[in-house]
């Protein structure tokens, strides 16, 4: 894996507005496999690296790398620290302000969970570049919640994860909060994938209330989740491994059917 990292991060630094909230040298854990996309403004944090749309004032992709002795060590509680992202201009980001009373969620793409293993980590997750306008109960506080508690137990299971979260917007969607217009996804996407076995999940959710018992039905290819949004994960694998984890849905690797109670143990 590590083969990949200076060619990925020689990409990385030269195709995005590098915003330098953090040093860059720190974010190459992120890029083993490539990065999705070459727009937005770059924001390398401790517990994660994303790239910001500063239009639509939410992320294009977050990337997350999870491992178990990060996720076992709990050294901080949630902080609830939500506040705007001072790293990018007014006017380039989401303020406090565009949230209240939108009837939407500051809903998290690096979650606060996944970073309970530093502080520093933990309150970075708060900012608004890190969030997007999503629906509250049954979404954000039900099947993404529950989402990223599964993701989280895999990543004990397996040891290591990376982690790809962010927002689609069809042509339909419209819809922004505030005076910034921060816009308001139609669709969230996460993807999962174990660098050791080379295997890889996705799912992609509606924006809306939703069952979380159906979340197995939400399981897609990775290759859907780059037609839904014009990004290319994993991009410095072989072709033939890019088809490999992209092509179909891989439920089977991770023990996921239609039974939540069982199917996502």
């Amino acid at each position: 894996m590590h083969r990949f990292l200076l060619s990925s991060f020689a990409v990385l630094i030269f195709s995005v507005r590098v915003v330098f909230a953090g040093p860059l040298e720190d974010c190459r854990e992120f890029t083993a496999f490539g990065v999705p996309g070459n727009s937005g403004d770059l924001l390398c944090r401790k517990g994660y690296l994303l790239a910001h749309d500063p239009t639509k004032k939410t992320p294009i992709w977050v990337v997350e790398h999870l491992t178990r002795e990060k996720l076992k060590r709990k050294v901080t509680g949630r902080s609830d620290n939500f506040r705007p992202d001072d790293d990018l201009a007014e006017g380039r980001r989401a303020e406090l302000s565009d949230y209240r009373g939108s009837g939407y969620d500051r809903g998290h793409l690096a979650p606060a969970g996944d970073l309970a293993w530093d502080e520093q980590a933990m309150s970075e997750s708060f900012y608004l570049s890190n969030m997007v306008p999503q629906v509250g109960i049954g979404n954000n506080r039900g099947i993404w919640m529950e989402l990223e508690k599964k993701v989280r137990s895999w990543g004990l299971e397996r040891g290591e994860l990376f982690v790809y979260s962010g927002p689609i917007y069809r042509a339909e969607d419209q819809e922004t909060i505030g005076t910034n217009r921060v816009a308001v996804p139609g669709y969230l996407y996460k993807i999962v994938l174990d660098p050791g076995k080379k295997e890889a999940l996705a799912v992609i959710l509606p924006n809306r209330k939703l069952r979380t018992e159906d979340l197995p039905k939400y399981l897609v290819s990775v290759r859907e989740v780059e037609r839904e949004t014009g990004l290319d994960f994993f991009s410095v694998l072989p072709v033939q491994e890019q088809e490999h984890l992209e092509a179909t849905p891989s439920a089977r690797f991770w023990r996921v059917n239609q039974s939540l109670g069982e199917g996502w143990q």
